[in-house]
């Protein structure tokens, strides 16, 4: 009991701490550009703010099926938020899309799933802003433990998410 005692006071703190720092409570749509390495919130059309990423280790292209490292491209949404995550925080992305299924079910091979906006693992947790220097997912967006605790508190389940190549 003590232990989730602790951690709901360390969302608390990390809820406080980002609403502090911004006017706003929420973004919109958060807009991703592959090729960019970008990652950027919105509120009501305007930029909030911009972040470095990492990305899946085959980024080219879109993801087609489980294993390929690429990250997706095409409009989804989140679909739920993990406080618990190895990655330390994560958002789930809606994808496979009923669209990417298709597609799968056309060449026969498994569309893959679990593809998150997430924090560092524990073995990249070193490398802190430089794990940017090197797309590492397995088709997940990557950014730093920080940036992930800033976008977990300001993203809804349902915020739209533009992936772009």
């Amino acid at each position: 009991m003590a232990k989730g005692i602790g951690l709901l006071l360390g969302i608390l703190c990390i809820a406080a701490k980002v609403s502090a720092q911004t006017p706003f409570t929420t973004v919109d749509s958060i807009l991703v550009e592959k090729q960019k390495r970008i990652l950027t919130l919105y509120h009501q059309d305007k930029v909030i703010k911009s972040y470095r990423i990492a990305l899946g280790f085959s980024p080219e292209g879109h993801k087609t099926q489980q294993g390929d490292g690429k990250t997706p491209e095409g409009t989804y949404f989140i679909v739920g938020k993990n406080p618990f995550s190895k990655f330390h925080l994560s958002l789930k992305l809606s994808y496979p899309s009923q669209e990417d299924q298709i597609l799968a079910q056309k060449v026969g091979v498994n569309p893959g799933g679990d593809i998150m906006i997430h924090g560092l693992g524990a073995h990249v947790k070193a490398k802190g802003k430089w794990h940017v220097m090197r797309d590492w997912t397995l088709g997940c967006i990557a950014l730093t433990d920080e940036e992930i605790e800033e976008i977990f508190n300001l993203a809804d389940v349902g915020t739209k998410v533009q992936i772009l190549p």
